[in-house]
């Protein structure tokens, strides 16, 4: 394979000139930090599809722009926090990220702009970056939409009840004083 189309090696500069694309599908074990998100130990079933696109804006009087616009979607069986059953979640990330030439003008773009700043690279590993999005598009909290278990809705507890019957030690104790200082 050439260099230039390996997405764990790409040359963003000569991607990007060329307008080029890649795409692919990969099962979720091969994406460890995300499968590591799935609820249970079982294997999910479903893959990571993800598409990469480079672009070059023209700038007048400066320099021309990099660009890489992402897109990747998986299905992701997740814990549900309300019944503690498994969700399956489609977690989708699609950004679009800028390049510059050095570590310091992307820190000092990168307060002053709303885009998302990355430094240029020949050997560019994308699929990180795919991961590192999915990760990052992952629910705050999943959740069923309706959940498929009846969730308990009473708040008594039996056992609390049967225990604030039992007599208070220190009323006890204060019947013992009275009795003692007759």
């Amino acid at each position: 394979m050439d260099k230039k189309m390996d997405p764990q090696h790409l040359d963003l500069q000569t991607f990007a000139r060329a307008g080029l694309a890649l795409s692919g599908e990969a099962a979720l074990a091969d994406w460890p930090r995300l499968a590591f998100e799935q609820h249970g130990q079982e294997p999910a079933a479903g893959a990571v599809n993800w598409h990469l696109q480079g672009r070059v804006v023209a700038q007048a009087g400066a320099a021309d722009q990099i660009w890489l616009d992402l897109r990747a979607t998986v299905p992701l069986p997740m814990q549900c926090q309300r019944c503690l059953t498994m969700v399956m979640e489609d977690v989708c990330a699609e950004r679009s990220f800028r390049f510059v030439a050095d570590e310091a003008t992307a820190a000092a773009l990168d307060d002053e702009s709303e885009e998302d700043i990355l430094v240029l690279s020949r050997d560019f590993d994308a699929l990180a970056l795919v991961e590192d999005e999915l990760i990052l598009a992952l629910p705050l909290v999943p959740l069923h939409a309706v959940c498929p278990e009846v969730l308990p809705t009473s708040v008594a507890d039996p056992e609390f009840e049967a225990a604030s019957e039992r007599p208070n030690p220190f009323g006890v104790l204060a019947g013992l004083k009275t009795g003692v200082s007759k």
